[in-house]
């Protein structure tokens, strides 16, 4: 899908070159990396697929992306298996369930191939996974954001693209946790409203929540397309002007409704970078390079890293608004 061809280059060109491209072992070497997300055909993982290109372009690796045609944990394990099957150098992997994938990445590494991870803080068989930043932090962000905009006051709910999503439900038990500790006049109302990364699920989780709880007025999204859901559902019930939407999301997704008031805020890192990092760290191992504490990846939002275990945190993150989506056209 999409695959770059393998840049050829003689063993003499290669030894000229070696000191400038990133991810050559020896002279004429490429490795081979599959990115694997949880999804393919959503915006978010699209512009994933354009860091992925960069990376294949930029170095001249076979670097490639894949994903489940829908969000569902054993369709991407088989994903894993076909890629260990074609005997990868490594597997770049943002999990849909953490869980799911750890028995399918276990025989990966048993096999010699790296695994590098995204979204999946606490994951025990990768070499190393990356992260954008510390998710309670970011999960913290969005409390306050939607405090803010709600006077501190009121009933809110929460989505996340599954129960099963390790990077969602973090951000939404921080910002949970926040608001009972910060904001004693707002409530949580229902639980968790999964949405399997489907803007019309997250319209539908809505509708019923607004049935439920009629006096509901904040709302916060994880998956990519729930803002967009939520904020079509308010637009319908001419809601947009008494509620406070947050959320991850991507301008392409969610700046027609940024821009009626149906969504207040957005926050998200760049997937594309998220998937050069990945890759960039995959070579690394591959070259025998260590990972180390403070480690600049020369990525925006990944210049002076910070690894705790085998975790390496950025500081990539950025809000949005209506004011200035316009400055992320993806």
């Amino acid at each position: 899908m999409n695959k770059s061809g393998k840049l050829l280059i003689s063993v003499a060109a290669a030894a000229v070159c070696v000191a400038g491209i990133a991810g050559v072992q020896a002279a004429g070497k490429k490795f081979d990396i599959t990115t694997i997300v949880k999804i393919s055909g959503i915006q978010w993982f699209n512009r994933m697929d354009e860091g992925v290109k960069k990376f294949a372009a930029d170095t001249g690796n076979n670097a490639v992306q894949v994903g489940p045609a829908k969000a569902d944990a054993q369709l991407q394990v088989q994903l894993v298996e076909d890629t260990i099957a074609r005997k990868a150098n490594a597997i770049a992997i943002v999990p849909f369930s953490v869980a799911a994938v750890e028995p399918v990445l276990k025989k990966a590494m048993d096999q010699k191939i790296i695994v590098v991870s995204h979204e999946a803080a606490s994951i025990q068989n990768a070499d190393v996974d990356v992260e954008a930043f510390k998710n309670n932090e970011y999960g913290e962000h969005f409390m306050k954001a939607l405090a803010k905009c709600m006077a501190e006051k009121g009933q809110y709910a929460v989505f996340v693209g599954s129960l099963t999503s390790e990077s969602h439900n973090q951000w939404v038990d921080a910002a949970i946790a926040y608001q009972k500790a910060h904001y004693p006049n707002m409530e949580l109302v229902g639980s968790k409203n999964e949405t399997a990364d489907d803007q019309q699920q997250a319209y539908a989780k809505t509708q019923e929540l607004l049935r439920a709880y009629p006096n509901v007025r904040g709302f916060e999204g994880s998956a990519s397309t729930d803002v967009a859901g939520i904020g079509l559902a308010l637009e319908e019930r001419g809601m947009a002007d008494q509620t406070c939407v947050v959320g991850t999301s991507l301008p392409s997704i969610a700046s027609q409704y940024l821009n009626t008031g149906a969504v207040d805020m957005i926050s998200f890192w760049d997937p594309s970078l998220a998937g050069y990092a990945m890759n960039k760290l995959a070579v690394k191992l591959l070259d025998g390079e260590k990972i180390t504490d403070g480690m600049d990846l020369g990525l925006k939002g990944y210049e002076h890293t910070s690894l705790v275990g085998k975790v390496v945190y950025g500081q990539a993150w950025v809000d949005v608004t209506k004011d200035n989506a316009k400055d992320y056209p993806f």
